[in-house]
């Protein structure tokens, strides 16, 4: 009977989806380029290399910085430049701003329970407030500083130490990073960094590292793995057992070990009055979220936090070990400013050639490479054509940053670029890698302090070169910014 359903109704949708899409544009304003596709299945086939925001860039220099192309069954409005992408996300955002979640993302944060993927509605505008009144606004960061420091302190001794042991072995830079990270996480919304967790429901105990990979690297995997439905919702009631058996076990074993987290914070908090954490603020501040909401609000913390910072300084040492004379302008430029003292925070707004540097970074490798899929929820207009309701908007970060119109040589990683007299290296936005209007990262405050810290201690305090085979290891995995090979370098401590 289904089949006969879909079937029989199959001549409605394709009027629908092609005929009464081209009929409703008004004549004042010009239909969107089209990116010629096939039948039923549209542009899927030129996307099957799991990179479209690569493709989306080269499509620009043909169709321009806005065009539309056809997922299956979805009209998708692709937006590779930054006037566009600003006209989108500030100017039309009430029109624009409802999320459309891929089924893995939709599964993953329990329909929009964060406030990455969230719809700007209620609850998006408090789990923000509280977020920021905690962990990530100018007063809470003035509080975690203690973590910050400690983090990098930590960084930095472990790489002496493995230094001192193997002098000739190269260091994985990121393993020993992301580690620090999701221990200074723990800390913000735990109250400790939690070395091991017993989980009573899966009847074992889970290392540091197995905690990293079951909630950090596993999910971001998990969050870009594509359900073919997706491009077909007219027969999303056509199971895929496969599929939803594997994102929800990925995300059943992260409330697991959540859930096991949230009840040790608990038992603690009770015995020891004062513990100051993410989980005791919003249990006293926020009644009606749900514990389900908690655990997913507290993992949000612990993901955004190991993520972003690790993505851009790996690509920054990775560049800096294989440019040896921008390394040397940057520990010049630290030592003139810091002297033999340690590199701190007080200091970051005196080293503009470091600000250069992180700027260029998150430009050449946005830790976000495309902007999770928003709906159209009324007939508007971007870029000076005709957008009708029902369509997808996809902002490609990575195409508004390798805009050749905007970037010189965009492909070429550049930070002098940032420091040219009609450069305002102030401007944290110039780049769009963290967004804009009222869904801007909330985040990005810490992730440039810490980034521009780590990057900062680790030239001023090491000299790096890249281990042979690593300089043409660029690959990326899938459409994210993260190396898909770790950067291995060869370290020597500065007199």
């Amino acid at each position: 009977m289904d089949v006969v359903v879909a079937v029989g109704g199959f001549p409605l949708w394709f009027r629908k989806t092609f005929v009464d899409h081209k009929q409703k544009s008004p004549t004042n304003l010009p239909p969107l380029p089209e990116v010629p596709g096939l039948p039923l299945i549209g542009n899927l086939l030129q996307l099957k290399e799991k990179k479209p925001h690569k493709t989306f860039t080269k499509w620009a220099e043909t169709y321009g910085p806005v065009y539309s192309i056809k997922t299956g069954s979805n009209t998708v409005v692709v937006l590779n430049s930054n006037d566009v992408a600003k006209e989108a996300m500030v100017t039309r955002f009430p029109i624009i701003s409802t999320r459309k979640l891929t089924k893995s993302v939709k599964i993953l944060t329990h329909d929009k329970s964060i406030v990455g993927v969230s719809d700007y509605n209620e609850f998006y505008k408090t789990a923000k407030r509280h977020m920021l009144t905690h962990i990530l606004g100018p007063n809470a960061q003035k509080r975690n500083r203690v973590y910050r420091d400690a983090l990098i302190d930590n960084t930095s001794d472990q790489l002496h130490a493995l230094f001192k042991n193997s002098p000739l072995e190269a260091v994985n830079y990121r393993e020993l990073f992301q580690l620090g990270l999701f221990g200074m996480a723990m800390k913000q919304t735990f109250g400790e960094a939690v070395e091991s967790i017993y989980v009573h429901e899966l009847g074992k105990s889970m290392s540091k590292h197995e905690m990293v990979k079951c909630l950090v690297t596993d999910m971001l995997v998990g969050a870009i793995d594509v359900d073919w439905r997706d491009f077909f919702p007219y027969l999303s009631w056509i199971p895929n057992r496969d599929f939803e058996k594997k994102i929800e076990h990925m995300g059943m074993l992260r409330m697991k070990v959540m859930n096991s987290l949230v009840q040790k914070t608990r038992k603690q908090s009770a015995s020891e009055e004062g513990l100051q954490c993410y989980l005791n603020y919003l249990e006293s501040e926020e009644k009606s979220l749900s514990e389900k909401q908690i655990q997913l609000l507290l993992w949000e913390v612990l993901v955004a936090t190991s993520d972003t910072p690790v993505v851009t300084t790996e690509w920054a040492l990775y560049e800096l070990a294989n440019d040896p004379k921008r390394q040397d302008r940057l520990y010049e430029e630290i030592s003139r400013v810091c002297g033999s003292e340690k590199i701190t925070e007080e200091k970051l707004p005196q080293l503009p050639y470091l600000y250069a540097i992180f700027q260029e970074t998150i430009r050449a490798y946005s830790p976000i490479a495309i902007v999770p899929l928003r709906y159209v929820c009324e007939d508007t207009e971007l870029g000076g054509y005709f957008v009708p309701s029902g369509s997808e908007v996809a902002i490609n970060i990575y195409g508004c940053n390798h805009d050749k119109n905007v970037w010189e040589n965009p492909e070429e990683w550049n930070p002098e670029r940032f420091m040219e007299e009609n450069s305002d290296t102030m401007e944290l936005h110039k780049s769009m890698a963290f967004g804009a209007g009222k869904r801007v990262c909330v985040g990005a405050l810490e992730a440039m302090t810490i980034s521009r810290l780590t990057i900062g201690r680790l030239i001023q305090e090491f000299e790096w070169r890249l281990k042979d085979g690593q300089v043409d290891d660029v690959d990326t995995v899938g459409l994210t910014s993260r190396k898909l090979h770790p950067m291995l370098a060869l370290i020597k401590p500065r007199k």
